[in-house]
């Protein structure tokens, strides 16, 4: 619902800032004075095209907000949660348009596309006007308000998320089809591949192991070689350190006297003649443990070479074959009787086929049922609007045989006729402006207790119609705006006199400049309203006593 509206420097309202509540809310004021300023600027803020020429005369630029209330709107609420512009119970849209033409919109403080503020605003209101019906004549409105009517809330986006997924299979399968024979080729390559790789079956780190391995193989006969060697300095030659060493330290034992400052120098030689000793055994067990198995290194080199040989093939370095080896498997199971094949995609096919038709089934269903009681519903209302001759027509055109569609069987289309005798023809080609209007309340008021737009917008639905069914206009409205939110412009005493809130709309010159303002009425100024909507400028007491008992009469009216 909404329930604020800011307007600065938009045509020639400076500065307008309106709190709304529910129920019927009417704008009415002289010719000229700016009542379309409320419904133009809230045409703006959900999306509609600007120009420089919104913008006040003097002013940079325009700034229009509009505030709702989304607590009980669903629609609108999951719309925000999915783009991640939530902000508890409130919607704030908001649309900046420069004097140079320019606007941007933004969404509870966030810039967005304009797109974006025509998405989230045709689920929180719905603008009527003779010059601009921005849902009503769209097929996709229609279709709308006859599953809402039809309580199809669920089953229509079922059935549209069963047509995706028929979609979106039925084009892989058309690709795989035309790409049969690549997909072949692919095939057989694929097979031929992970079957080389199943052979190779290289373990992970298995590379890394096989190069070191190989590094001490290749040099077997050298390591045993220095190995040797040492071995002989160590312990075994003749003049081997480790004899060297005990030679040194019988010198020094042998002293005549003990000397303090050497017996540091003792205890390291004598852990040098330890260490010599054991470093000369541990070569002497690696001699002889040492295996030098040239097998072993072929073997090696030979696995090696599979492995580097296998990288070279795939342009790969050979730690990457692994993951490779995984990645052409699945490939491989996914084409090779898997998901991706020809016949699994059309068993695929077949079955959410199947899906789609029964739920597409049971909606239709629903439809036809709600078409001809939707149309004696609002045949109903028309009369009461004084256009008794007008024939209004849901059309549903199914097709069950056809290619499954998003929506279901039905193309579904609002066909009215205005004369008695002529065929009815569609919604757009036929209405005028003021009958356009009117059928549009009809519509309205029948799909109310159905309907997810909460707030209704009527730009004087009252043209070319007085006496009684002026006062049914107000009846109308007033019970929609009873059920929701309803905003009317009105130039006609029986409607505004019905009204929950009334909005007077006035401009005034200062300093050679026109301002437009806009103020809430109270009781005694609404009776005053409806006087001069009633006589014009010069108000009898009669003129005020009719209008006192119409404004009683409107404030106990119910429908």
């Amino acid at each position: 619902m909404l329930t604020q509206l800011t307007v600065s420097n938009y045509a020639i309202a400076e500065r307008v800032e309106l709190q709304f509540n529910g129920g019927m809310t009417a704008l009415t004021g002289e010719t000229g004075a700016g009542k379309s300023i409320v419904l133009d600027a809230l045409g703006l803020v959900m999306g509609g095209r600007a120009d420089a020429g919104a913008v006040r005369h003097g002013a940079k630029r325009a700034d229009i907000t509009a505030i709702f209330d989304v607590t009980n709107i669903s629609e609108a609420t999951t719309w925000l949660i999915q783009n991640d512009l939530d902000d508890d119970a409130h919607c704030i849209l908001r649309r900046v348009i420069s004097k140079d033409g320019r606007s941007r919109a933004y969404i509870n403080g966030q810039p967005c596309p304009l797109g974006h503020l025509r998405e989230l605003g045709s689920t929180l209101m719905d603008i009527h006007s003779q010059h601009q019906h921005q849902s009503l004549l769209q097929k996709d409105t229609h279709r709308k308000l006859l599953d809402e009517f039809a309580g199809a809330q669920a089953l229509a986006p079922a059935v549209k998320a069963a047509w995706k997924a028929w979609h979106k299979t039925r084009n892989r399968l058309t690709e795989r089809q035309h790409n049969a024979d690549e997909a072949e080729a692919r095939l057989q390559l694929l097979r031929y591949q992970v079957e080389e790789l199943d052979r190779l079956a290289l373990e992970a780190n298995e590379q890394t192991q096989l190069e070191e391995e190989q590094a001490q193989l290749s040099h077997a006969d050298d390591v045993l070689q220095r190995s040797q060697q040492a071995a002989l300095l160590c312990t075994e030659d003749d003049t081997n350190a480790a004899q060297m060493v005990r030679q040194a330290l019988n010198q020094l034992e042998q002293m005549p006297v003990e000397v303090a400052a050497l017996s540091e120098t003792l205890q390291m030689l004598n852990e040098a003649y330890i260490q010599l000793t054991e470093a000369g055994d541990n070569l002497r067990h690696f001699i002889e443990d040492y295996d030098a198995d040239p097998q072993r290194l072929a073997s090696v080199e030979e696995r090696l070479s599979a492995i580097y040989q296998m990288a070279r093939k795939h342009r790969i370095q050979p730690e990457e074959l692994p993951e490779l080896h995984q990645r052409l498997s699945e490939e491989l199971a996914s084409l090779d009787q898997g998901e991706g094949s020809i016949e699994k995609l059309e068993e695929e096919l077949a079955e959410q086929l199947s899906a789609y038709r029964e739920l597409a089934g049971e909606l239709s269903g629903l439809r036809q049922h709600a078409a001809g009681e939707l149309d004696q519903k609002i045949a109903a209302e028309l009369t009461q609007l004084s256009m008794p001759a007008v024939q209004f027509i849901t059309h549903l055109n199914t097709q069950t045989d056809a290619e499954p569609l998003p929506h279901g069987y039905e193309d579904i289309e609002f066909l009215v006729s205005t004369n008695a005798g002529q065929p009815a023809r569609p919604l757009a080609k036929v209405a005028s402006g003021g009958e356009l209007s009117r059928l549009s309340l009809a519509i309205e008021v029948v799909v109310a207790q159905t309907s997810t737009t909460p707030t209704l917008v009527f730009d004087e639905v009252d043209v070319g119609i007085g006496g009684g069914t002026a006062e049914v206009v107000g009846r109308l409205l007033r019970a929609l705006g009873s059920g929701g939110q309803v905003l009317c412009v009105t130039h006609l005493p029986q409607v505004a006199a019905q009204c929950h809130q009334h909005l007077f709309v006035s401009k005034f010159t200062e300093k050679d400049a026109t301002f437009s303002k806009i103020e809430p009425l109270d009781d005694n100024g609404r009776v005053t309203e409806v006087a001069r909507m009633l006589g014009g400028v010069d108000m009898t007491e009669q003129t005020i006593a009719h209008a006192q008992e119409m404004f009683s009469k409107g404030q106990a009216t119910h429908h």
